[in-house]
């Protein structure tokens, strides 16, 4: 006697045998046996395997080369947003300080850049602000970085401060350019003030 049993799904057909006849001693044997996909809702043809990976390869291609051409902006605020409020204050207050200042001001002789390995700065555009207090007083500093393009053009410019720095005592904070990695910029101190 053979009795048929269809699972739930409608995607496995079982079969049930039973009886003589068989070399098992009237065993019963299950033979899954699939059942195609109804086809009547889909529409054109399904892509080729080949074409599947080159769709992908090409949409993972793009997403990578999005991610690439990503703001250095965005990546510089992050970086900037890791440095305490504290500093982006005194970077505030640089910018006030230098608007009225003419010439280089009274402490270009005490400030210096220095470079930064990009590893270090997330591949951005960076340097260290070497401020050196040479005086016999605690003292405040603003800093005008002008970033000039291969062409000698400015075209960023960033303000750095630093407060208390005490008499001798030389401190390190960062300008950093929200400009693309490339071209490569040059950084150069065009004012600083010591009040």
């Amino acid at each position: 006697m053979a009795v048929a049993v269809l699972a739930t799904a409608g995607t496995l057909t079982l079969t049930a045998c039973g009886g003589g006849g068989n070399n098992n001693g009237g065993g019963t044997t299950v033979r899954p046996s699939p059942t195609p996909p109804a086809t009547e809702s889909f529409t054109g043809t399904p892509p080729s395997p080949l074409s599947s990976a080159a769709s992908s390869a090409v949409a993972s291609a793009r997403a990578s080369a999005s991610a690439a051409a990503s703001s250095a902006s965005a990546r510089a605020d992050e970086f900037e947003a890791s440095v305490s409020a504290a500093a982006e204050r005194a970077n505030q207050e640089a910018h006030k300080r230098l608007a009225n200042v003419q010439g280089r001001g009274n402490a270009a002789s005490d400030v210096s850049l220095s470079g930064i390995p990009r590893a270090q700065v997330n591949d951005l555009q960076a340097a260290h602000v070497n401020i050196h207090n040479s005086t016999d007083k605690t003292a405040d500093f603003a800093v005008q970085v002008d970033f000039r393009d291969p062409n000698g053009k400015v075209v960023e410019t960033r303000y750095v401060g630093a407060q208390n720095v005490r008499p001798g005592q030389t401190v390190h904070p960062y300008a950093i350019s929200h400009q693309p990695p490339q071209p490569v910029l040059k950084p150069e101190v065009a004012k600083a003030e010591r009040y």
